[in-house]
């Protein structure tokens, strides 16, 4: 199993905060870097400096960093055009050498919409828009040099693109799709997803959900195996107790709570429920790193989980 770094800068967080953290991992071994693409912080934090932007952070980390790759869970397909979108994930995978992931979702936090006037259509609408971006982004990657692309559907229309620039990943970055829907996102992983990670759920729920999405491949005609599939779930790792208390204390949670719906307590314990995912078919887990201060936190995942789980 894989371990990655996942981080919600939307809480608070300054980019020399962000690239502390994206360096950390890199030099402990992580496989990545993710970040939330959100303009709006949740729950009872600061939210201090303020929101930033998710692909104008990824450019900055894929120059300020040399060897993790770099991602969202999950672009707002409400925030951005496609054509654009596609353009600037292709710019910062080129900026990276290639080390770039795209994580896209149909978008949920309506108040972050209404704060700085991006539309929020019905839910239904925000999953014909997304379906309509991932044709169109994965189209304009795809086109082959010198070609043109075109598309005209209910949302988005595009005429004689010339389908540039390229990503340097080809045919192009990883897509991630994920969530709970029962019906149209296992059938849009199916189709446009390299990964389907599921957020913040329990092994039972994980696996309901990742059957959905193996029997959507087989409708579609997909070999299930080639979908990777994995998890995101919040961090809180001690070498004891008191420790584990202390960072539980730090992101506002119970360590109760935090074993029932995380990743909660010594890495024997986190071993041990990394195991169970793992079990269901998980080859990822997004570590949400929530207290972006305390780097000794990677450092002992790095060194008393990641080689139990490799």
């Amino acid at each position: 199993m894989e371990l990655r770094v996942f981080t919600e800068p939307q809480q608070g967080a300054t980019y020399e905060q962000l690239l502390a953290v994206a360096r950390a991992a890199e030099d402990a071994g992580y496989g990545a870097f993710f970040r939330s693409d959100h303009y709006l912080k949740m729950g009872d934090v600061t939210g201090l400096p303020g929101p930033t932007d998710a692909w104008t952070t990824l450019a900055g980390l894929a120059r300020d960093t040399s060897r993790i790759r770099l991602g969202t869970l999950m672009t707002a397909a409400t925030f951005r055009l496609p054509g654009p979108l596609a353009i600037s994930v292709a710019q910062v995978d080129a900026m990276s050498g290639g080390r770039v992931e795209l994580g896209i979702g149909a978008g949920w936090y309506a108040e972050e919409h209404e704060a700085y006037g991006i539309p929020f259509p019905p839910v239904g609408e925000r999953f014909d828009r997304l379906g309509e971006q991932l044709h169109i982004i994965t189209g304009l990657w795809s086109t082959p040099a010198g070609g043109a692309f075109d598309f005209h559907g209910k949302h988005y229309t595009l005429t004689r693109s010339p389908a540039l620039p390229k990503p340097v990943q080809r045919p192009y970055p990883p897509i991630l799709l994920g969530g709970g829907g029962k019906r149209r996102t296992p059938v849009l992983a199916a189709r446009f997803a390299d990964e389907f990670n599921m957020p913040f759920a329990s092994v039972e729920d994980t696996a309901a959900q990742f059957g959905r999405v193996r029997d959507a491949c087989v409708r579609t005609g997909r070999d299930p195996g080639a979908l990777r599939l994995s998890n995101a779930l919040v961090l809180c790792c001690g070498r004891t107790d008191a420790e584990v208390a202390r960072r539980a204390k730090a992101i506002g949670r119970e360590v109760d709570e935090l074993r029932t719906n995380g990743l909660a307590g010594s890495p024997a314990e986190i071993v041990d429920k990394l195991g169970r995912y793992a079990g269901i078919g998980a080859q990822r887990v997004y570590l949400q790193l929530l207290d972006l201060t305390d780097l000794d936190h990677l450092d002992l995942v790095a060194s008393a989980v990641a080689p139990q789980v490799a």
